[in-house]
């Protein structure tokens, strides 16, 4: 059993955007976009080229820290569906509306995607899947 302060997870980079910001880490991203704020096709084309400056040749996941309410063009997961070393994606909220949009977004995504409404999960969750060969 291992005894002393839980490993801390370092940031690489952090973007602030137009629209939020998106934490690089080792194996992952967080974003967390702005109240009010509209993800559409453009601004994920931002998040894709952060994801092939850090994560060129290497697995990652991205998780969805949904603090704020904001609008997202389902469209754009048809999208991150073709960066075949994307590997987890999690949406992290306690907001029922963003549960249900949750079920609309998968439809969209096609690969693996979960909800939490506990960050620490989703971190495990996405740590999981990206490891896995």
């Amino acid at each position: 059993m291992k005894v002393g302060p839980a490993k801390k997870i370092i940031i690489v980079k952090e973007y602030n955007l137009d629209i939020g910001t998106v934490q690089v880490f080792k194996n992952h991203m967080v974003a967390i976009f702005d109240e009010g704020a509209t993800l559409t096709l453009e601004r994920a084309y931002q998040i894709i080229g952060i994801s092939e400056i850090h994560f060129r040749d290497i697995n990652f996941g991205i998780i969805s820290l949904r603090k704020n309410s904001y609008a997202v063009d389902p469209t754009i997961y048809s999208y991150l569906r073709e960066l075949k070393n994307l590997k987890a994606f999690a949406i992290v909220s306690v907001k029922e509306v963003d549960m249900h949009n949750f079920k609309i977004e998968k439809l969209f995504y096609k690969k693996p995607m979960k909800f939490y409404i506990d960050y620490n999960n989703a971190l495990a969750w996405v740590q999981r899947r990206v490891r896995k060969k």
